[in-house]
């Protein structure tokens, strides 16, 4: 004690080693009261020692100027210990100072005045036996029973004050300045001992210190009777809020903000070709991604600005439109980022989403792998770092916002992990259902692969921890129950609209077998700044979007060496059975050995075809593996870090290295992108398209060519497009495709572009055209120059019986008036 605290002096000894129960009493100018409480305390144990076993008596003076030490020293008992400070600095003080002396293995706090009778210890006690760290008195629970009440004023001002520290610092704790606790003498001396401030704040600081690692405490209602002679004044109350700032500023370690500096700038080297400039530059590997994910806050934004249903939109895919709750609109942030939208642009939007979302999820990582998996905090910015910036997840932010800002996820899993102790099903439980509700709006699909990820773990560790398991199902399923009741009439409407609305679909078919391939796991991400192949990751891929997989075989070798040199650890088991599972469903339903002809079934067959199941691209199972490995890194790193072997530490950091430098990305790939025609930017357009009619990009927008959309949202979407990239249904099965559902006239244009023979267009041509052209209510043709564009430009002078005019960079075919 005397290490940490040098201006303590010990004014007692004998001390047993070890006490089953401490009771500290701070004491600053207690002359007067000190003496009749201690007594008390002292008739009490010594008349309950059955009940108490062996104890101990500390009063913490914080510098006297008054006989209170004499009060302490004149008892001569020898349980009874002084410790003391020569200078006054406060109540937290004194029992930081009274905490560190105590041996007990439960440490009672109560003050001088004994508001709370001794004989309370047995309500306390009680909740402690139940599995809680800690009980507090409380005046403000059903139960409590106050005999003297404090000055209306005084009362007031703690009401208002514990308002304050609940909604900032103590959630659920009613009474935090009771002076009646006891708790776990273990957990109290390091709590006490992490806290720092003073004052009256202490006990505010040290709840906080429970609350966040997840110690369970229980708030029980006692008698109390205020006391005179107090020493907490109306400017005690200001005191207090003072250190609760202080809590919340020292909440956040500089090592932690400076975690979330690197990632910002770590998420704006990735997205440097674009972020500087992103209404003129593109990401050629997202394909048609971005010119979608621009529409997607676009419209967005707009329906916002004119008050229309944001789950719907007939500016693309006219005149059928587009059920946008069934698309990835990720309403959970274009919906909010709709004024940096409305003033800047959906490229702008899109940008900023992107890289603050990844950064926002990198951060969300460190902070879960801090609080649940290590405290060391460069082994955890490590493990964030690939959670966030692993190669799938490099890959997809070249296109999909909603698997790259995961910051849900790690908020998601914490809490459920919360509702797996027990302590506060309810709330947790709605908080976890609010958590999902929100996400649900930002990805279905990410939320079902985290789920999958958390079954699985919750697999491995439950057989592995058996009495941990049966402990929490309980609790979990409750919880969940709940968090279900919460979240459902949220998402209610949108999923019924996502599934029964206009333009829905049953299910999106990804082909017979989307699966990685087992060399997909071993091998370099295209953008992997050292060992980096586009070619070869492209063939063990579908396209540059969905190289979900490529962890590379250092990382695989030394996740598999962390794996057997802490095999020990519950966790570390857990976490590879997680990874292992999922790399293994992620091959998909069939897997086919390398360098053979051998296929066998792979594990997602089971799976495959059930609902939601279904529509999932199985590959990006592996994506759960990132999470997983970067946990088993940070934890081999603080292992590492704590070793007293320079040897074995320089080895494991250099495996360590060799294996996460190969996969540090270069930044995504950018080009100048292609102007808008004048046609569309300056507005000549508009003479063309008449109310509600629409303008007909040639071939129309599909999947594979997107630019107009661009064209749109460069015109404020001010004209309606047929066509379209999107999901949607086709047939009377409404089976989900790409696209808007093809019509005669929109496939032999779009053959007519990748093969540039104009075909023979004969008067049956003419007549479906002319039906097609009435079924999009056309007003205007447009073709844009563009390969084979003079084969299209025959096709559609055929079409229409007379040649387009070229006006604004683009060959025009007015419709109105017929042809």
């Amino acid at each position: 004690m005397s290490g940490h605290r040098p201006e303590a002096v010990r004014e007692a000894s004998g001390r047993p080693e070890l006490v089953d129960l401490s009771v500290v009493v701070p004491a600053y100018n207690e002359e007067a009261r000190l003496g009749p409480t201690l007594a008390a305390v002292i008739a009490y144990l010594d008349a309950n020692e059955g009940r108490w076993g062996e104890w101990e008596l500390i009063v913490a003076d914080d510098g006297s100027t008054d006989g209170t030490r004499d009060v302490v020293t004149a008892l001569g008992h020898p349980r009874v210990q002084l410790v003391s400070a020569p200078h006054n600095r406060g109540k937290g003080h004194a029992l930081r100072l009274g905490v560190a002396a105590s041996h007990g293995r439960r440490v009672l706090v109560t003050d001088a005045d004994l508001a709370a009778p001794i004989e309370e210890l047995e309500r306390l006690d009680k909740a402690i036996g139940e599995g809680n760290a800690a009980a507090i008195g409380s005046r403000s629970v059903p139960g409590a029973d106050i005999a003297n009440h404090q000055h209306p004023l005084r009362e007031l001002l703690g009401r208002a004050g514990n308002l304050l520290i609940r909604t900032t610092a103590v959630p659920g704790i009613r009474d935090t300045q009771c002076g009646f606790k006891l708790f776990d003498g273990d957990r109290a001396r390091e709590a006490f001992g992490a806290s720092r401030l003073d004052g009256w704040g202490i006990d505010v600081e040290v709840l906080r210190h429970f609350h966040r690692a997840d110690w369970p405490v229980a708030e029980v209602p006692v008698r109390w009777s205020h006391q005179p002679g107090s020493k907490v004044g109306p400017l005690d109350y200001g005191r207090v809020l003072a250190d609760l700032a202080r809590i919340r500023a020292r909440a956040v370690r500089p090592a932690d903000l400076l975690a979330v500096v690197l990632f910002l700038l770590m998420a704006g080297a990735l997205y440097s070709g674009r972020f500087f400039d992103p209404a003129h530059r593109y990401l050629p590997d997202s394909l048609q991604d971005q010119n979608q994910w621009e529409w997607f806050f676009a419209v967005t934004a707009d329906n916002v600005a004119h008050l229309r249903n944001p789950l719907f939109s007939d500016l693309q895919g006219f005149p059928d439109g587009v059920n946008l709750m069934a698309n990835t609109v990720m309403l959970g942030l274009s919906v909010p980022f709709a004024p940096v939208t409305w003033a800047f642009g959906p490229a702008v939007a899109l940008s900023v989403c992107m890289t603050l979302g990844l950064a926002a999820t990198a951060a969300a990582w460190y902070w879960l792998i801090v609080k649940r998996v290590v405290r060391h905090r460069p082994a955890a910015f490590t493990g964030a770092c690939l959670a966030a910036f692993a190669p799938p997840m490099v890959s997809h932010a070249n296109a999909h916002p909603n698997f790259v800002i995961l910051f849900m996820i790690p908020l998601i899993i914490d809490r459920a992990l919360r509702l797996c102790a027990g302590t506060r099903v309810v709330r947790d439980g709605v908080v976890l259902g609010l958590m999902a509700a929100y996400q649900i709006l930002l990805g279905e699909e990410p939320l079902l692969l985290a789920s999958i990820g958390m079954a699985l773990f919750a697999l491995g560790y439950g057989v592995l921890r058996r009495e941990e398991a049966r402990q929490s199902w309980r609790p979990l399923l409750k919880g969940l129950l709940i968090g279900g009741a919460v979240c459902l009439p949220l998402v209610a409407y949108p999923l019924y609209w996502q599934f029964a609305g206009p333009q829905s679909y049953k299910s999106v078919l990804h082909g017979d077998n989307a699966g990685n391939s087992p060399l997909a796991l071993i091998a370099f991400g295209e953008r992997s700044l050292i060992a980096g192949s586009a070619e070869r990751a492209n063939a063990l891929s579908l396209n540059p979007t969905e190289q979900n997989a490529f962890y590379g075989w250092p990382l695989v070798a030394l996740a598999l060496a962390i794996v057997v040199r802490l095999w020990e650890r519950a966790l570390v088991k857990a976490l590879a059975f997680t990874a292992v599972a999922a790399a293994l469903l992620s091959l998909g339903p069939k897997i086919r050995i390398p360098l053979t002809d051998t296929v066998y079934p792979g594990p997602w067959a089971l799976l495959a075809h059930k609902p939601l199941f279904e529509s999932v691209i199985e590959g990006r199972l592996a994506m759960i593996c990132a999470p997983a490995l970067g946990m088993l890194i940070a934890i081999a790193l603080e292992r590492l870090a704590a070793t007293r072997r320079p040897t074995r530490q320089y080895v494991g950091l250099l495996g360590v290295a060799l294996a996460l430098f190969p996969l540090v990305p270069a930044p995504l790939k950018s080009e100048p992108r292609a102007e808008v025609p004048a046609f569309i930017a300056d507005g000549m357009w508009k003479p063309y398209v008449h109310k509600g009619e629409s303008l007909v990009p040639v071939p129309l927008p599909d999947p594979g060519s997107a630019e107009a959309l661009h064209w749109q949202t460069a015109a404020h979407l001010g004209f309606k497009l047929p066509g379209g990239y999107f999901n949607g249904p086709y047939g009377e099965d409404r089976i989900g495709i790409y696209g808007a559902s093809p019509r005669y006239t929109s496939n032999m244009l779009r053959d007519v572009r990748y093969t540039g023979k104009a075909p023979e267009i004969g008067r049956n041509w003419r007549a479906q055209a002319q039906q097609d052209f009435a079924y999009w209510k056309a007003g205007v043709l447009v073709l844009a120059p563009q390969p084979n564009d003079g084969p299209l430009r025959e096709t559609l002078e055929k079409l229409t019986g007379r040649p387009g005019k070229w006006i604004g960079g683009v060959w025009v075919w007015d419709l109105h008036g017929g042809s």
